[in-house]
Formats: C-alpha cells, sequence, structure tokens
C-alpha cells in the first residue's frame, strides 16, 4: 500500500492532536509499523510534554561508609565441638598395592 496525499494530511492532523501510532493505524488502515516509519520520514515528533508537578528533589542522607559496607560487622566465628578424628596415616607403594591385591582376591 502506497501512501496517498489525503492519508498523509490525515496522519500528520491526527499525529498533531495527540492520537497514538496504534489509533491512527486502525483509523487509515495501515499497520503501526507502517504508521511510525511514515512519521519518521515526515520527521514528526511529539513535543515534550510540560511537568505538571514540580517535584522537589532532596539529598540522599549522609551515612557512615562503615554502615553501608557489606562487611560492616565482623561474622560470629562458629566452631564446631565434635571430635575430629585422626586421619589414617600414610601407606607406602608395597602396602597399597597388599592391600589392592587382597581387595581383588575379595571380589572374586
Amino acid at each position: 500500500m502506497s501512501w496517498d496525499a489525503d492519508d498523509v494530511a490525515l496522519l500528520k492532523k491526527l499525529w498533531s492532536v495527540g492520537q497514538s501510532a496504534a489509533q491512527i493505524a486502525r483509523r487509515l488502515g495501515y499497520s503501526r509499523n507502517a504508521v511510525c516509519a511514515k512519521l519518521t520520514r515526515l520527521d514528526l515528533k511529539r513535543g515534550h510534554k510540560v511537568p505538571t508537578a514540580k517535584p522537589k528533589i532532596r539529598p540522599a542522607p549522609k551515612r557512615r561508609p562503615a554502615l553501608l559496607a557489606a562487611c560492616a560487622r565482623p561474622a560470629v566465628k562458629v566452631v564446631s565441638r565434635k571430635k575430629v578424628t585422626r586421619q589414617p596415616k600414610e601407606f607406602s607403594k608395597r602396602q597399597l598395592y597388599a592391600i589392592l591385591a587382597e581387595a581383588v582376591r575379595n571380589t572374586g
């Protein structure tokens, strides 16, 4: 579909009134993307709205840096009261081979 002069004139009028691109697209029978593309090619933009309220910008309260840090409080160290079992002594190579050979005999 191509844009004729009547459609372009109506597009400009509806856009200046404040209708959305989707509303204009439904009225003219085009897709919303086609309307947006035509608006871009015609270099039509919405004027920025004047803010209705005048918000007061307050400065953020100053805080001590230690309160903002993730590690401000020291972590409580928890020590378990379980008895620590001793690790078995290290075996020599010969002892390991003997244990392995005994395990193979017991499985077969």
